[in-house]
């Protein structure tokens, strides 16, 4: 073989892989936190406010049963009229992440069916407010 067909071969060998490179890069998942990213960072302070409001409270608890997970808020909630949203983010799979809404029975407690959600890490993010003020609290739940 002639130093003219190797360096052609050379050439088809390289634009084969700059091809298969380009193939595999259109073909990415990018998976954003948010579809509306920038809308959600003006929000941000409101995140932050409401962390320091739930920062003055007793500490929210997670824990597990057999089939549930529950949420305990605040005691010193109890037994006012709250409404939000519990957010199960999932940073590996966006299919994974789940919104619930907030329901609290009398004593500040949330159940969530562990069966809704797959085994994976999370980051719970809850979001309530009460009739004066908004909360926001944020931990890590692993249900492997």
């Amino acid at each position: 073989m002639s130093w003219g067909n190797k360096l052609l071969v050379a050439f088809i060998a390289f634009g084969a892989l700059i091809g298969t490179l380009v193939y595999k890069c259109m073909h990415q998942n990018f998976e954003l936190v948010s579809k509306d990213y920038y809308a959600d960072e003006l929000k941000y302070q409101d995140r932050i406010d409401g962390a320091n409001n739930a920062g003055k409270l007793s500490a929210v608890q997670v824990s597990t049963t057999g089939t549930e997970l529950a949420i305990q808020l605040p005691k010193e909630l109890n037994g006012q009229v709250l409404k939000g949203e519990a957010w199960f983010y999932c940073a590996t799979n966006a299919a994974d992440d789940r919104r619930i809404p907030l329901t609290v029975d009398d004593k500040g407690i949330m159940l969530v069916d562990k069966s809704k959600l797959a085994k994976a890490s999370y980051v719970l993010k809850l979001n309530w407010e009460n009739t004066s003020e908004k909360f926001y609290n944020e931990q890590a739940v692993s249900l492997r």
